[in-house]
């Protein structure tokens, strides 16, 4: 059988307390002390003095300063130890218990300064046994008494204070990792953003330019070869299908539910698909392009695997774009710990790139950006540079799944 609980009013009546107004608590606090004080000589026992209107102030002094408690508690703990010792020494009535006394200690050591608790502390255990010295047949019982009050008045206090300060401690705690949380939802939400940019910008870049190519091709051809200029059609159509089919595996990420099999929906070509885009370049455009591998092909990581497939992408756009080539390589050398994509151009070169590898708008701009933070991202380098026999190479070394380490940021 459980254990009885507390009474059903005892909570929500502490609850009102910490909710309700301090001055009002206080001032209810002040008059229960006066009243307690009071019992004394509502009841006197047999053979004590009988009160006096000087001995009645005395015994309100113990009281009424704990209205401002929480204002000036140093203040209002001074009052009531002045007032306290010397309604013992009246003795008209005699204080049996120092309730006011037992408060202000309790409000000192909760919330007090360091100095002023300690001077509390001292100074009333100090009074109280100066006090019991002056009272007629003090027995051993009453000077603990009086002692053990004060003590334990100082410690619920203490314990007060200490709690406060643990329960504020988890709530700044609480705050601090409520920000860090929110910081790094940001800098995901920030990631995730950029690389759907960089795929949306390799997609389209791609594909339109294969478009634009065509369709410009497509008036010289038209009248000449319509044959030809069917194909041309055709190949502009596949671009814009392929990047239809792309853009859509791209952009089911950003739905908030999943199908079954989610991951169908994430940017697929890797590795494997160079062949077939190498092949569609050519096919589209009329560059030549050679696909050369080297090494035994090691397993990547599954954006390793989509960020080799964007950079060789890339890469052949701008040559496409740019370059005004004739013929592309592109160079897969794999070795136990990296992949190293090298593409390489017979176009134009460097000349008019600006310095810092070729980031000028001109010359491929946020494509070659993208590169390098494709690479930056799966652990990985890119670097841009004069072919050895003119033209321009992109250099990307890729760590395979065994070495992969992911760069800071």
């Amino acid at each position: 059988m459980p254990a009885p609980s507390a009474s059903p009013w005892i909570t929500p009546a502490v609850a009102r307390l910490r909710t309700a107004n301090p001055y009002v608590v206080d001032i209810a606090l002040a008059a229960l002390v006066l009243f307690a004080a009071s019992l004394q000589w509502m009841f006197p026992d047999e053979g004590d003095d009988r009160l006096t209107w000087q001995g009645f102030l005395l015994g309100a002094g113990t009281a009424v300063p704990l209205v401002w408690r929480r204002r000036a508690p140093f203040l209002a703990a001074c009052g009531v130890s002045v007032f306290t010792p010397a309604m013992a020494v009246y003795h008209a009535p005699p204080p049996d218990i120092m309730y006011g006394g037992l408060v202000v200690l309790y409000t000192t050591a909760a919330v007090g300064r360091p100095w002023q608790r300690r001077f509390m502390l001292v100074g009333w255990l100090a009074g109280v046994s100066l006090t019991m010295m002056h009272k007629e047949d003090a027995q051993p019982f009453e000077y603990a008494f009086q002692l053990l009050s004060c003590v334990s008045a100082y410690g619920f206090g203490v314990l007060s204070r200490l709690q406060r300060a643990y329960t504020a401690a988890l709530e700044d705690r609480a705050r601090r990792l409520e920000r860090e949380r929110a910081a790094d939802t940001a800098r995901a939400v920030a990631t995730e953003r950029a690389g759907i940019a960089r795929d949306m910008h390799d997609v389209l870049a791609h594909a339109v330019s294969l478009m634009v190519v065509q369709a410009e091709a497509g008036p010289v051809v038209v009248r000449s070869d319509p044959e030809r200029a069917e194909g041309v059609f055709d190949a502009i159509a596949g671009a814009g299908r392929d990047a239809m089919v792309q853009l859509r595996r791209i952009l089911g990420v950003l739905k908030e539910e999943p199908p079954h099999g989610g991951s169908d929906r994430l940017p697929q070509p890797g590795v494997a698909a160079l062949a077939g885009l190498v092949r569609q370049v050519g096919d589209t455009t009329g560059l030549r392009v050679e696909l050369r591998r080297t090494g035994e092909p090691r397993p990547l990581h599954r954006d390793t695997e989509v960020a080799a497939y964007r950079v060789v992408q890339e890469a052949l756009t701008n040559t496409v774009k740019h370059a005004y080539a004739s013929c592309a390589r592109v160079e897969l050398d794999w070795t136990e710990t990296e992949l190293t994509l090298t593409v390489t151009d017979d176009g134009r070169g460097p000349a008019d790139t600006a310095p810092g590898g070729g980031e000028d708008g001109s010359t491929g701009g946020h494509g070659l950006i993208g590169i390098r933070e494709r690479a930056a991202a799966c652990g990985g380098t890119a670097r841009t540079e004069p072919g050895h026999d003119g033209g321009f190479r992109v250099v990307v070394r890729l760590p395979v799944a065994g070495d992969r380490q992911v760069a800071p940021g």
